[in-house]
């Protein structure tokens, strides 16, 4: 049986599992499931714990192999338009089908209320990280004082842009001070990729762990409050996943079909986990091993898509400040639905490959549109749902990362896996 098959059915029985014990009220097989759930967290960590050797090893390698600096300049120009095209596009479906559908006008006042309090002590920590967000910042951090500090703290931005000017560096060496590095950096990468392959043979178990005690932990009756909501958010991402990104790989001269048999496994993972950056070595191992795509190009683009692409995000954040806006009377007009584009595709940037980050920066939104006095209500209402909806924005935020690879070597001339 192959491996994403593997994972389809762990995922499928751990949804099984989990939302019996919920709807149940089953106190001992939610018990079970809770105690085991640090399983699943173990092997999070384990694939986590390759993400910086693996990223400084390939793009260093990757970088030193391109030879010529104004082709990496080139990928990087291409990868960062994508980037911002596919982001706005994501955010505007997510807003028309908040404008379309209004699943704000479904939700009682009163419900509203009683979902906001209890919610409403995860809504401090929330705008706490919230008031440290801040996107100049960002963008002087992009360029480390500490690399290392950077590495440790699993930063991968400035160390993505110490670890390319150092490679740059590297490529403009005397080969016999050049290649001893690259064998080095290359031998590292391939260890990486052994753990990987041993952590990937655990896979189908850790997901059932941790679909099973999401499920488990998760409330139907905040569901039931706001299930169109919810709906919206999953059609959404369906939408983008499948027709918008299947769109692009057809008009970048991708086989979708093709693309879709070799990649499955990253966005499975990615949605089982909620995090772009657990899924980033697996990403990298199906994009250069199985699709075909050049160590040049998926160790530039994978990397910097998982901290910059966020296009489940964006799609995210777009519908939920509608709904927010439906659900506390304040009116939208053309001028604010540009605006949600805009700080929407600007907030998504801001974010980081952690699970939970879209709702925090999702708090810049609110105050772009002038909401920024129903912001903690808001968010109160909506946390509840946050670890259920994160699963599918991050899935849909690294198959974005994989289809941008896909199709940027496909504009090198490079030919992928049929």
């Amino acid at each position: 049986m192959k491996l994403t098959t593997k994972i389809l059915l762990g995922l499928s029985m751990g949804a099984v599992v989990g939302g019996t014990a919920q709807a149940s009220g089953s106190a001992a097989i939610r018990d079970v499931l809770l105690f085991v759930e640090p399983l699943g967290t173990a092997f999070i960590r384990l694939i986590s714990m390759v993400v910086v050797p693996l990223v400084v090893a390939s793009l260093f390698v990757g970088t030193c192999s391109v030879g010529d600096v104004r082709r990496l300049g080139r990928i990087g120009g291409r990868s960062l338009a994508y980037f911002l095209v596919t982001t706005a596009i994501a955010a505007t479906v997510g807003l028309y089908l908040a404008v379309l559908a209004r699943p704000g006008a479904t939700l009682d006042p009163a419900v509203r209320d009683e979902i906001a309090g209890a919610y409403a002590s995860g809504t401090g920590t929330t705008m706490e990280r919230a008031e440290e967000v801040s996107l100049r910042d960002r963008l002087l951090e992009v360029i480390p004082q500490n690399p290392v500090r950077a590495a440790a703290e699993g930063n991968l931005l400035p160390l993505i842009f110490a670890t390319l000017l150092f490679g740059v560096a590297a490529s403009v060496l005397e080969p016999s001070r050049r290649e001893p590095l690259v064998r080095v950096f290359d031998a590292v990468n391939g260890a990486a990729a052994v753990i990987i392959d041993w952590a990937m043979r655990l896979a189908p178990y850790a997901v059932f762990v941790l679909i099973a005690g999401a499920l488990a932990r998760f409330g139907v009756g905040l569901l039931r409050g706001l299930f169109v909501y919810a709906l919206l958010v999953i059609v959404g991402e369906a939408i983008h996943a499948f027709g918008i990104l299947s769109l692009a790989l057809r008009l970048g001269g991708v086989n979708v079909r093709a693309f879709w048999r070799h990649v499955a496994e990253a966005p499975l993972l990615a949605f089982s986990t909620a995090s772009s950056n657990a899924a980033l070595p697996v990403s990298l191992e199906v994009a250069e091993r199985r699709l075909g795509v050049s160590n040049e190009v998926a160790s530039f683009v994978l990397p910097v898509g998982a901290t910059l692409n966020m296009n489940g995000s964006a799609l995210y954040k777009g519908l939920t400040v509608v709904f927010l806006a439906q659900v506390y009377g304040v009116p939208l007009g053309p001028a604010e639905h540009l605006t949600i584009v805009a700080a929407s595709t600007v907030a998504a940037l801001a974010g980081v490959g952690v699970p939970g980050s879209s709702l925090v920066t999702t708090l810049i939104v609110l105050g772009a549109v002038g909401m920024g006095s129903q912001a903690a209500s808001g968010i109160a209402l909506v946390v509840g749902l946050d670890r259920f909806l994160d699963m599918f924005r991050t899935g849909v935020n690294v198959l974005g990362d994989l289809t941008c690879a896909a199709i940027i070597a496909k504009g090198e001339g490079e030919t992928l896996a049929a």
